[in-house]
C-alpha cells in the first residue's frame, strides 16, 4: 500500500511539473492555421500551405490593395467611382450599385468588406487599376511582396476561376499585415450591418463571430460549391490577438464553430508576453580605447514571445556579448546576441544592440588599450 501511495505521489509531482498542453481541436477542414501575429507564433495549423480556393476571402486581398493605394495619395477616399456595366451585372452577393451612378471609395469598400458585395469589388477594381486585369495583376504583385508565396489571384471577387488559389498560411500572413498596414480600414471589417442606396437586401455582415463574440473584430467568410465554407476570423483581447483561417467546411455554421474552438483553444492555453522594450538596458559591456569605459546594450526593437502559458514560469535569458569590444563604435551596432529559453529549449534568438554611440580616445589611449589587450591575450584572459 506505501509503494502504490509513493508511485501515485511521484507520477502526481511529475504530471503538475510538466508544461502540459492539450492538442488541439480535431476538425474536419481542408485545412485551417491559428497563429498570434505579433510574434509569427503558429499555434496550430494542419495543411495550412496546401492550396485552397479562397472563394470571397479573395475580397480581403482586394481590400489591402485598395488601402495601400489610399495610404499612398493615389486614391482617396471620398474619390467618386463611375459604375460600369460589367460591375452593375456581377452576379453572387452584391452590393446593390446601379451603372452609370457614382459611389465614393469608403462606400465601395464598405460593400467588398461587410456586404461581401461582387459588384462593388469588380467597380473598385477598375478604378484602381483600369480594368478588372489590371488590377488583378496588382493584387499578384502584392501577394509577392508581402510573402504569400503559395497564392495566384485571378480576379477581385473569388468567384471560381482557373488557378485562383492560395493557402490558409497566406490568408494569414495578409489578415496580420492588414491589420498593422492600415488598421483604420480594417476596422471596417468589423461593422455589423451596411445599407446602400436604401436597399436593404444583404446589409448584414455574413461574420456571425461579430455577434457571437465582442472581442472579435474581423475578417471575412467566403463560400463556394468546391471551395466548401471558408473564414477568416480574428479576435483581440487584453495584450494578444489571434488570427485563425479555416477552409473547406461542410456547412456555414461549422465554420464559425470551428473557428470559435480554435479562438478559445489559443487564448485558454497560450499567453503572449513582451519581454524586451526598445531603449532599454539590459546588459552591459566592457569597452577598450573608448572615451567611456562600458557600453548599454539593449533590443532594436520591442520582443514578445508567445508560448504555452505553463512555459512562462521556466523562463531564462542568457546575454552572449563579445569579447574585447573596441571604440568606436556607432549606436545600434551589433555587439552580441541574447537568448530566451524555455523548458531548457530556446525559443528566441535577438541582436544585442549599442543604445549609445562611444567615440574613439585619442591615438595614445587606444594604443595603450591594445597593449593592454596584448598582456591580457598572453596569458589567455579574454
Amino acid at each position: 500500500m506505501k509503494k502504490i501511495l509513493l508511485l501515485a505521489l511521484i507520477s502526481s509531482n511529475f504530471i503538475f511539473s510538466q508544461s502540459f498542453v492539450p492538442n488541439a481541436p480535431e476538425l474536419n477542414l481542408k485545412s485551417y492555421i491559428l497563429i498570434d501575429p505579433n510574434t509569427n507564433t503558429v499555434i496550430a495549423e494542419s495543411n495550412s500551405e496546401g492550396q485552397i480556393e479562397p472563394a470571397s476571402m479573395t475580397k480581403v486581398m482586394t481590400a489591402y490593395v485598395v488601402a495601400d493605394q489610399i495610404k499612398n495619395g493615389l486614391i482617396s477616399l471620398e474619390d467618386k467611382v463611375l459604375i460600369s456595366e460589367k460591375a452593375w451585372k456581377m452576379g453572387g452577393s452584391k452590393m446593390f450599385i446601379e451603372v452609370g451612378k457614382k459611389v465614393s471609395v469608403l462606400d465601395l469598400l464598405k460593400g467588398i468588406m461587410i456586404q461581401s458585395g461582387n459588384d462593388a469589388s469588380v467597380a473598385i477594381a477598375e478604378y484602381v487599376g483600369g480594368t478588372e486585369d489590371g488590377f488583378v495583376d496588382l493584387m499578384n504583385a502584392y501577394a509577392g511582396a508581402i510573402g504569400m508565396n503559395n497564392s495566384y489571384f485571378a480576379n477581385s471577387t473569388g468567384l471560381p476561376s482557373e488557378g485562383h488559389l492560395t493557402s490558409a498560411s497566406d490568408l494569414a500572413i495578409l489578415t496580420s499585415k492588414f491589420i498593422t498596414n492600415f488598421p483604420d480600414i480594417y476596422s471596417l471589417f468589423k461593422e455589423k450591418e451596411f445599407e446602400y442606396g436604401g436597399i436593404s437586401g444583404n446589409k448584414y455582415n455574413r461574420n456571425k463571430l461579430l455577434w457571437r463574440d465582442e472581442t472579435s473584430d474581423g475578417v471575412k467568410t467566403g463560400h463556394t460549391s468546391s471551395a466548401g465554407y471558408c473564414l477568416i476570423g480574428s479576435a483581440k483581447r487584453a495584450n494578444m490577438r489571434l488570427i485563425t483561417v479555416v477552409a473547406g467546411s461542410d456547412s456555414s455554421n461549422n465554420s464559425f464553430s470551428d473557428t470559435q474552438r480554435l479562438l478559445e483553444y489559443g487564448f485558454r492555453f497560450y499567453a503572449t508576453q513582451k519581454y524586451f522594450e526598445i531603449n532599454k538596458e539590459y546588459t552591459t559591456s566592457k569597452v577598450w580605447g573608448g572615451k567611456i569605459d562600458t557600453l548599454s546594450l539593449g533590443v532594436k526593437e520591442d520582443i514578445s514571445i508567445t508560448l504555452p502559458r505553463t512555459s512562462f514560469k521556466d523562463i531564462k535569458v542568457n546575454y552572449k556579448v563579445k569579447n574585447n569590444v573596441q571604440a568606436p563604435i556607432t549606436k545600434g551596432q551589433e555587439i552580441g546576441t541574447l537568448e530566451i529559453i524555455s523548458n531548457n529549449e530556446i525559443v528566441l534568438t535577438s541582436s544585442l544592440i549599442a543604445l549609445e554611440e562611444v567615440e574613439a580616445k585619442g591615438f595614445f589611449g587606444r594604443l595603450w588599450s591594445r597593449f593592454v589587450l596584448w598582456i591580457m591575450s598572453l596569458f589567455g584572459i579574454a
